[in-house]
């Protein structure tokens, strides 16, 4: 058996046909400036090819093109662990992804207290179970055929119907709240938005979607105002109503709403089918269509409000099933606690049972502690099983599918993992690093792709990608131990390792003398605290994962400032108040969410460079004899792209009980257009062949296209010079996505007034690119500007001007200011963790 992945002539994407060696059964750490084709050789390559030989080996075909490779000998079956999340159901939670609910969901069945409906008195669970009870022995009660038994309250004789797993399920009917059908939330419709005041319907005071429903259904409006004694007159301003005329109002596209208020009225059948889930759906039709514009995506999400549910209050079950306890505790307490916790309450679960009950849990609660501890163990411990996974962070999500694999003995597998330190603070990265290191024990290939340096240092063998980025990487620059890597004079990680290039550090500005002020802050785990921020600084927001950095800065600051700034509609977090908002003119906040939801977006169309490049395309003298106009050269809309793909590029290919694939487009052979456009050339590149150059690239193609250059010369400023300029917004990183709605933020003026809000925009950056950000952060806050960042990355940390140190744990041992000051006084505390990360020396000298 071979003891190395070799590889021989690698040459995909930017990869100069390089042969490279990798050891099995080790930690490897493939590392390098971003762009430099690290992800190119771990995922397109050795991943791609790993899957593709194993489908080929049981017979099936997947239309899957062999990576542009001459060789890979040793290679052994491969788990890919990226950073993209899986799913984005607004149905699924930490719970349900992790399994962790399904558990509780078994013991709250077998063993769980309610209170009598006749008498109220605590009944226990029946006492026809024997035996012990296993999630296999339950498959049958989890179909969604709930048990129609009943057995007698103990003190009143009332018959009382038996639970199963079901019941406590927000996925199945009868678990599920009737009200939000187990979402938690329900939709409303944004008045402000729907609604002109100062006109009548027939003026078109509702916006023009909206009035033919209504206008449809003035008949039964009328009836139900006469009805209530009042008297209803369409031509009325509409900012004359009450609400609850405005209820009438919008019974046509909302009639869950109109009964639920007007109980009495019975309108007629076909009345019933103006509903307001047929507004959603015309929103998200013209969402997907406009796909590609931001701005009116942001209206789009304006006119729709979610509220949570006023029957269950956001718990999303039935109140017959939210009310059985378990030693006290219903199962919707215990999704509002961390994992910490909640494994504290499973652990003492069988001393508080009844001794007849502890054989039915034993076998559950055994396996609900192993798979608890290795959520804590990749540092996920200040997480909650009601927790959302849309709002995971990609860190956040990998790290749960991390988990998830130390529950498994396989061997001889070449686990692949994408910067699974996203997210992390310092102090839990060793956490991580000691549980890559037990799947490595057990006698598989841990193949990281990684920037962080305690991550490198802590590799058996490290792959030093370069020099550059782009069409200046590809090559092997170093490979070797940490230690060879940091002695390597040409390796740019070496000299981030050896200490022979640093960051910069704080430049020390004490602010403009003003601050924003955050009182009262409640929201999640946050301990009612005040939070001055001191404006014209660069300051970082700090903490180890689940302090409440994001809830103080995203759920409160950022959501109140689109409140105050925008007239946003969404509700900001708890808290008392802010003070200073006359001290800026508005508030940019940059996250990582996706620039777009289809391959259809991209760096190009997302900060609009692509639309001076079509316009440039069609001033050409080819072109205007063609007649061809700016719009022939888009692929998303008609005229100019291929018809057998529709400007995709590629075709799907069903493959029935397996994933789809997508193959290219057999027509135009993946470059999207049709001939004629692809005749058309601006300085010896087709348009297709723009799409597929790097921003750098790019760049020195259209240096004298003022309105060009200056976008993608911002996008390079911010470290993605490497990327595409078509390359897909649904392949981008989180990292990547936010980087991008920074240079596009960049291009618009600024007063000097503004405040960016950035969540941990080191994310995917090598230390030589998070230099260049930090430049580019220090110019923002030189111009007078303000720049927040919530940031792990200690080297930020250390250039920043003021800090705001959360914790000192997560979840509810989190949500208090443990520091705030200057990096140097920061070191100084002895209860914070990032504290500690500033002056890791034994003498306690600020670093």
């Amino acid at each position: 058996m071979q003891d190395s992945i070799t590889i021989r002539g690698a040459r995909l994407h930017n990869l100069k046909n390089i042969t490279l060696s990798i050891p099995k059964n080790r930690l490897v750490v493939l590392t390098g400036l971003s762009g430099s084709g690290k992800s190119t050789l771990a995922f397109d390559t050795l991943h791609h090819e790993a899957m593709r030989q194993y489908f080929e080996s049981v017979g099936l075909v997947t239309y899957q093109q062999k990576p542009n490779v001459e060789r890979i000998e040793g290679l052994s079956p491969s788990i890919s662990i990226d950073q993209h999340l899986t799913n984005h159901s607004p149905r699924s939670t930490v719970g349900t992804v992790t399994e962790v609910f399904t558990y509780l969901r078994v013991l709250f069945a077998r063993i769980g207290h309610r209170p009598c409906p006749v008498c109220g008195r605590d009944v226990p669970p029946s006492h026809n179970l024997t035996g012990l009870v296993t999630l296999d022995e339950d498959v049958a009660d989890d179909s969604g055929e709930a048990p129609e038994s009943t057995y007698p309250c103990p003190h009143c004789g009332s018959p009382i119907p038996e639970l199963g797993m079901a019941h406590f399920s927000f996925n199945k009917p009868e678990g599920a709240c009737p009200t939000c059908t187990g979402l938690g939330v329900v939709y409303a419709p944004n008045l402000s938005l729907l609604i002109d005041p100062a006109r009548s319907i027939p003026d078109g005071g509702v916006i023009r979607w909206v009035s033919p429903e209504i206008t449809r259904h003035l008949d039964t409006i009328q009836l139900a105002a006469k009805h209530y004694g009042f008297a209803f007159d369409p031509s009325t301003p509409i900012g004359e109503f009450t609400p609850a005329q405005r209820d009438l109002l919008l019974y046509g596209v909302h009639s869950r709403e109109f009964r639920r208020h007007y109980p009495h009225i019975d309108p007629p059948q076909n009345v019933n089918q103006g509903r307001f889930e047929g507004v959603v759906s015309a929103l998200m039709r013209r969402y997907e269509e406009h796909a590609q514009d931001a701005d009116y995506r942001e209206r789009i999400e304006q006119l729709m409000v979610s509220q949570p549910c006023p029957d269950c209050q956001g718990n999303r079950l039935r109140p017959e099933s939210a009310s059985v306890t378990i030693d006290g505790s219903t199962i919707i307490d215990l999704s509002h606690i961390p994992f910490t916790a909640l494994l504290t309450w499973i652990e003492r679960l069988p001393a508080v049972v009844p001794l007849g009950e502890r054989d039915i849990i034993r076998s559950v609660v055994d396996d609900l502690t192993e798979r608890m501890r290795r959520l804590i163990d990749v540092g996920a411990g200040y997480l909650n099983m009601g927790r959302s996974s849309p709002t995971l962070s990609e860190g956040e999500a990998q790290r749960l599918r991390l988990a998830a694999l130390l529950g498994s003995d396989l061997t001889g597998v070449l686990y692949v993992l994408d910067e699974p330190t996203i997210g992390l603070h310092q102090r839990d990265t060793g956490r991580l690093i000691k549980v890559l290191r037990q799947i490595r024990d057990l006698g598989n290939t841990v193949l990281v792709v990684e920037h962080d340096l305690e991550m490198i240092r802590a590799a058996d063998h490290v792959v030093d990608f370069g020099p550059g980025a782009g069409l200046h990487g590809g090559y092997i620059v170093a490979a070797g131990t940490p230690t060879e890597i940091a002695a390597n004079a040409s390796s740019i990680t070496g000299d981030y390792l050896s200490g022979r290039v640093a960051l910069p550090t704080s430049h020390g500005r004490p602010g403009n003398g003003k601050h924003l002020v955050i009182r009262g802050a409640r929201e999640h785990n946050l301990k009612n605290i005040t939070v001055p921020i001191p404006l014209g600084t660069l300051t970082a927001v700090t903490g180890v994962s689940g302090s409440g950095k994001s809830s103080l800065m995203l759920d409160i600051l950022d959501r109140a400032a689109r409140q105050h700034f925008n007239s946003a509609a969404e509700t900001p977090g708890e808290h008392d108040t802010i003070e200073g908002w006359e001290h800026l003119d508005k508030i940019i906040s940059i996250d990582q969410g996706a620039i777009g939801r289809s391959s259809r977006s991209n760096a190009a169309t997302y900060t609009d460079a692509f639309t001076s490049i079509r316009q440039l395309f069609a001033e050409t003298p080819e072109a205007r004899r063609s007649h061809l106009t700016p719009g022939h050269f888009s692929f998303n809309v008609p005229g100019g792209y291929c018809e057998r793909c529709k400007g995709a590029g590629t075709l799907m290919v069903n493959m029935h009980f397996l994933p789809d694939v997508q193959v290219r487009c057999p027509v135009c052979q993946g470059r999207r257009f049709r001939p004629d456009v692809l005749a058309i050339a601006y300085r010896g590149h087709d348009i297709a062949d723009v799409l597929d150059l790097t921003i750098e690239e790019a760049l020195a193609l259209f240096r004298d296209v003022p309105a060009v250059a200056a976008r993608l010369s911002l996008m390079s400023d911010v470290g993605l010079g490497y990327l595409q300029l078509g390359q897909p917004a649904n392949t981008l990183s989180g990292g990547e996505a936010q980087r991008i709605k920074l240079a596009k933020e960049l291009a618009r003026r600024t007063t000097g007034r503004a405040l960016y809000l950035l969540d941990e925009p080191t994310t995917g950056l090598h230390p030589a690119d998070v230099a260049r950000l930090l430049d580019l952060l220090q110019r923002l806050v030189d111009g007078g500007n303000t720049v927040v960042v919530i940031e792990h990355n200690v080297e930020v940390i250390r250039a920043a001007d003021w800090i705001i140190d959360l914790g000192p744990e997560g979840g509810e041992g989190g949500g208090y200011i443990v520091a705030e000051g200057t990096p140097q006084s920061v070191a100084q505390v002895e209860g914070s963790f990032t504290g500690r990360s500033l002056n890791p020396t034994p003498s306690g000298v600020a670093v």
